[in-house]
């Protein structure tokens, strides 16, 4: 991995850490493309201090159908948008109920995977209330499930955030994951 050094020591001065992690040319740049809009309140205040935290570069694409249409073509509608947001030849991982449940430690290990061999674009995709349809599930190189409960999209959003810089601090051998 370009960032960590062989037999580095966990670095204890978060600053030193940060400096030590950021880089210009990192090895794979992350979009989240999700339904909705993030608005003021304690999930976009968590997602910014997550987003200040994090070194690797980050996209968060939000797109939202305004016109009121039925269920099937609402899901359809907006799978055309979240892939329209997605880097064109992006690896997708779809946030979805009945995808993989993923460790900590082992989605850093995938996202490592992808920072050595893999793409150099990482999408994931958070559907709407009706989830996402079938036209993205069948281009997902990954489905990852947040568990077996339900969760606000917003919240998801959170908890994905910090999954991701929970992996950075994982693989940059940084104390915060204990």
């Amino acid at each position: 991995m370009i960032w960590r050094r062989s037999g580095e020591q966990p670095c204890r001065n978060r600053t030193k850490w940060l400096e030590r992690a950021r880089h210009e040319d990192s090895p794979v740049k992350i979009t989240i493309a999700a339904v909705g809009r993030i608005k003021a309140g304690p999930e976009k205040v968590l997602w910014d201090q997550y987003a200040r935290r994090l070194t690797w570069p980050l996209a968060l694409k939000e797109v939202e159908e305004r016109n009121p249409l039925k269920p099937a073509k609402l899901k359809q509608k907006e799978a055309e948008l979240l892939l329209s947001a997605v880097p064109s030849g992006a690896c997708i991982v779809a946030l979805d109920k009945a995808g993989k449940a993923y460790s900590s430690r082992n989605l850093a290990a995938q996202f490592d995977r992808w920072m050595n061999d893999g793409p150099s674009d990482i999408a994931f995709v958070i559907g709407g209330a009706e989830g996402l349809d079938k036209s993205i599930l069948d281009q997902a190189a990954l489905k990852l499930a947040m568990g077996a409960m339900t969760w606000p999209h917003m919240l998801a959003r959170v908890m994905l955030i910090e999954q991701i810089y929970r992996a950075q601090c994982i693989l940059g051998n940084h104390p915060y994951h204990k």
